[in-house]
């Protein structure tokens, strides 16, 4: 997997994975231009984009009303270090469910590779590159 971010302004970031492109960005109170969601923001969608796939894939599997589906993440922010913490996923389900879709709806959410990938971090390595020809 490879996502390239690059710089276009003020605050403002292009983010381009394959074909697909959005924009980040930081709200007015912060200096930016309110034009896209903030790297928490982008955080927190990608989770919840993740737990609505793979609800919906279950439900999808098992012949059940997948449209409606609504997944909301929610987090605060602490401190030393910074990040974000109390992640919390909330799933809505389209219609009342059984036990038995309910826990394989909650099953399937727990298999999301995002979620599983923050219980299991990675080691993550920074390396910096200089264009040639460029100093300052």
């Amino acid at each position: 997997m490879d996502v390239l971010v690059e710089h276009i302004g003020d605050l403002q970031f292009e983010i381009r994975a394959r074909s697909h492109t959005i924009e980040c960005d930081q709200p007015i109170e912060n200096g930016g231009y309110d034009e896209g969601m903030t790297p928490p923001e982008l955080f927190l969608a990608s989770l919840g984009s993740c737990a609505a796939f793979y609800a919906a894939d279950y439900l999808r599997r098992e012949k059940l009303a997948t449209e409606g589906t609504r997944i909301r993440v929610t987090a605060e922010k602490a401190k030393n270090p910074p990040r974000l913490a109390n992640i919390r996923i909330e799933v809505e389900l389209p219609r009342e469910m059984i036990d038995q879709h309910r826990t394989g709806v909650e099953d399937a959410v727990n298999r999301c590779l995002i979620k599983n990938t923050l219980l299991n971090p990675p080691e993550i390595a920074i390396e910096i590159h200089h264009l040639v020809g460029t100093a300052t």
